[in-house]
């Protein structure tokens, strides 16, 4: 015995310490340290009636058992509400609402086993004569309706869970006797797409408990993500079961880390195993991410930082509460001083705050002021604010007292009948009427207790971060408004966001990188809509945003910049006189038809000379006039086109080129016909004498006349405009209107040119002094190889490069006919005026026949 004696003794200094130093009516030591952090455990607070006015004995006497700062935090919102509505000569009048506070009975449950005496934890259960509660506010952990529930049912007890929103204990068959404080998160998931839109995150992951909350959680997720285009990187379900746990353990860290996700949604059960052991493993391995969650979450340590916490910092999304400035006053003057009654009151700041107590009297302090507490209060991060459980037992109160109220308001005539007698109240009446009721409470919030008209619509949005141990920050960002689903409001204030963040250091949560404009998505095969690759944006289309799916075609009058971003206008363009092109091309026009009209002034000047004579000068005066017209043609080819314009460039080159051919056509059969006939009878004679082989140019020209008719009543040449050939131009052109009519009227053209060539080449070794049958010969030659060279340059070429090409063959051809026939006339005339004359024709043949 008393080895057992020393051992104990030597264990357990600090409790002979405390024996030795503190009153013996608190014999306890003082909890310095908390091993558990800021983790909740459960407190009952059973609400009962008096019919006077009492003193505030709220603190029954048991509270010795360990506390965390949030359970603390909990019973001054309690207390701060019962003390208000006491106060309050409004509401129930000449009653006082008083509490029994009792906590962590689950933990006891478990240690006791089922042998426990149930009287002592739950009311109205077996005495009699015990006293008989009104209802019971049960929370903060779900676990605690759900297991002792049952029991509150069967003594006929109403109940108020105070904790977060559980699908579970919503079961009204399961629970007839439960109603649950708080809202369902109905735009939570909404809420937090918006977020990550906002930040252009699209490629997150999401880690729930699987658990019915969880499982709801994540089908409306879905939905919105699938509505914004937010890809899920990763889904991972924590099992509550330990040993399912551990085995998939490695499974759900390397899951995190391998993803290029760096934003990741944590949602479930606040007393799961995703904050008992995952949450904790992360910050060992030290996986940095952007966490996204909720309250539960907003957790202190046992080491003093954020249980949810990285490099990169944590959102937290809290329901909208609104400050209550009475609070921060009830917080600054609460005092045990004040609740001289209470011998637990005085114990609970003895315990917590390190004040003294009086040797003599257990309720007297000594050394502690209400600093002691705000010191404590800021230290656990809760400051004057109260949050989602304190708020929610905060209204609880409000509503129990708000429903007797009425329902007494109901029994006026049952109240005068029973006058100076204590009148029982109906606590399921109570109940029945709480679950529809509807008010206003001091901070000016409208408190709906209707579950299907109570939904949570608006959150506040916090950045949460350590600074290093024991110390960190906890800043407002913004909120979000989800009252109109088809207009929902986020706002994030970018000046907070800007100096608590740093978001815009941190890479980018996404799957591939933005496709800049001048790009289209093109999606990965086999992935989400979040991954793809970015490709340029085909010709003449544009994306002028980033991550466009498709490429807008710019407008036909339109064409897009080298970058594909922007539309520029087409500049429209033709032939010009101005153009260096354009210039060049009529300066050649003009002076070949000067010099045309030259040649037949000297042909007309030298007209009764031997060589004009020679070979019809009838038909070198046509061929010349034709060619003047041939090179002006081209005249009309340059210039802004008109409708007129582009009629007459095709029909009136075709007519006077006609001429051109048909008169060397018939200067070749008239050489033939003279020298052919060796023996010619009258009538050929006859022929030859009146000209006849003339006829044959206006024959040839009436045929081409009836073609160009044909094809100017059938289908004109009109003007166009060519959108496509050349890019960034619209280029103004004549169009042919009907191509087998172009191409007949350029085909008879040719057959007049092959088949003066042919006549030419048979003549071209005919005797005679100034025969040009060789230089009809030649000059044909040309124009067929020039307008056989014309077809496929002419199809081959765009732009303003096909008018060139065909003005190009028109002075060619027409300059062939020009030098071969009469260059050597002209330099004959011109420079060998001696060989010219009839004198020197009749000497040169009186030698020939003298030789002969």
């Amino acid at each position: 015995m008393l080895s057992l004696i020393f051992v104990f003794l030597v264990l357990k200094p600090p409790l002979l310490l405390c024996s030795l130093t503190d009153p013996v009516c608190f014999f306890r030591v003082k909890d310095k340290e908390n091993p558990e952090g800021d983790k909740e455990k459960d407190c009952f607070f059973s609400i009962y009636t008096e019919h006077r006015k009492m003193k505030n004995e709220y603190f029954n006497g048991n509270l010795d058992k360990q506390l965390t700062p949030k359970n603390i935090h909990l019973i001054f919102s309690l207390y701060f509400a019962m003390e208000e509505i006491n106060k309050n000569p409004h509401i129930l009048p000449n009653i006082s609402l008083l509490v029994d506070i009792k906590c962590n009975l689950v933990v006891d449950r478990r240690k006791s086993g089922s042998t426990a005496k149930r009287s002592e934890n739950f009311p109205n259960y077996y005495c009699k004569n015990q006293r008989k509660y009104l209802i019971v506010f049960t929370g903060p952990m779900w676990e605690v309706p759900a297991t002792l529930g049952p029991f509150l049912y069967m003594s006929r007890t109403p109940e108020l869970y105070y904790g977060d929103f559980q699908p579970l204990l919503n079961a009204h068959e399961q629970f007839p006797h439960l109603y649950q404080m708080s809202p369902k998160d109905t735009s939570l998931p909404l809420a937090m797409v918006s977020l990550l839109v906002h930040f252009r995150w699209n490629w997150v992951g999401v880690i729930i408990s699987n658990e019915d909350r969880g499982i709801q959680f994540l089908s409306e997720l879905r939905e919105e993500t699938q509505r914004n285009i937010v890809c899920l990187a990763f889904v991972s379900f924590i099992t509550n079961d330990n040993i399912s746990y551990f085995k998939k353990a490695k499974q759900y860290n390397r899951q995190i880390m391998m993803s290029s996700a760096k934003v990741v949604i944590v949602y479930g059960d606040k007393d799961s195993a995703l904050q008992i052991h995952f949450i904790v493993l992360w910050k060992f391995l030290k996986i940095n991410r952007i966490w996204v969650s909720i309250s539960q979450f907003d957790k202190i340590t046992a080491i003093g930082d954020f249980l949810l916490d990285s490099l990169h910092g944590t959102l937290i999304f809290s329901n909208q509460n609104s400050e209550m400035s009475d609070f921060k006053q009830f917080m600054q003057t609460v005092h045990p001083s004040n609740y001289s009654n209470e011998i637990s009151f005085a114990k609970l700041w003895w315990i917590y705050f390190k004040c003294s107590l009086s040797s003599s009297n257990c309720k007297k302090l000594k050394d502690c002021s209400a600093t002691t507490l705000l010191k404590w209060l800021f230290r656990h991060q809760f400051g004057m604010s109260m949050s989602d459980s304190s708020y929610n037992l905060y209204n609880a109160v409000y509503a129990v007292a708000q429903s007797l109220h009425e329902m007494l308001l109901g029994q006026l005539d049952t109240w005068s009948e029973n006058h100076g007698k204590v009148l029982e109240i109906d606590a399921w009446q109570m109940f029945s009427l709480l679950k529809n009721i509807q008010f206003v409470n001091p901070a000016g919030d409208l408190v709906t207790m209707n579950q299907e008209a109570k939904q949570a619509t608006e959150y506040d949005i916090f950045y949460i971060t350590d600074f290093h141990q024991s110390c960190g920050f906890k800043v407002k960002i913004g909120k979000f408004s989800g009252y109109s689903p088809n207009d929902p409001q986020l706002y994030i204030s970018d000046e907070m966001t800007e100096w608590a963040t740093n978001f815009r250091q941190t890479p980018p949560s996404i799957c591939s990188r933005p496709c800049s404009p001048g790009h289209r998505k093109s999606p990965q095969e086999g992935k989400t809509v979040c991954c793809f690759d970015c490709n340029p944006c085909p010709e003449n289309e544009i994306s002028n945003m980033t991550n466009m799916n498709h490429c807008v075609k710019c407008p036909d009058d339109q064409y897009a910049n080298t970058k594909r971003t922007h539309c520029l206008k087409k500049v429209v363009t033709f032939l010009a006189f101005e153009d260096p092109l354009g210039m060049s091309l009529a300066g050649l026009a003009l002076c070949f038809s000067s010099l045309t009209a030259v040649v037949l002034t000297i042909f007309l000047k030298h007209q009764d000379t031997p060589i004009v004579k020679a070979n019809n000068q009838v038909l070198s005066y046509v061929l010349l006039i034709s060619l003047i017209f041939c090179f002006l043609c081209p005249l009309l080819y340059i210039g802004h086109p008109h409708m007129a314009t582009c009629i007459l460039q095709q029909t009136t080159f075709a007519i006077f080129f006609t001429m051109a051919t048909s008169s060397v056509l018939a200067k070749t059969i008239t050489v033939v016909l003279a020298f052919k006939i060796t023996v010619p009878d009258r009538r050929k004679r006859w022929l030859l004498a009146s000209g006849a082989p003339n006829i044959v140019i206006p024959i040839c020209t009436m045929i081409q006349l009836i073609l160009c008719g044909i094809w100017l009543a059938t289908s004109p040449p009109f003007v166009d405009a060519d959108l496509h050939t050349e890019h960034g131009h619209i280029l103004i052109v004549c169009n042919k209107g009907s191509v087998i009519a172009f191409h007949c009227v350029l085909g008879y053209l040719g057959s007049l040119s092959v088949a003066s060539f042919t006549v030419a080449f048979l003549a071209r070794n005919l005797p005679d002094t100034f025969n040009e049958a060789k230089f009809l010969t030649f000059s044909m030659l040309v124009v067929c190889s020039v307008w056989i060279t014309f077809l496929p340059v002419y199809h081959s070429t765009k732009g303003k490069a096909t008018v060139a090409v065909e003005i190009f063959c028109i002075l060619v051809s027409s300059a062939g006919l020009l030098f071969c026939i009469f260059a050597p006339k002209c330099y004959i005339i011109l420079f060998k005026p001696q060989i010219n004359s009839f004198h020197k024709i009749k000497k040169r043949h009186s030698k020939t026949e003298y030789i002969h």
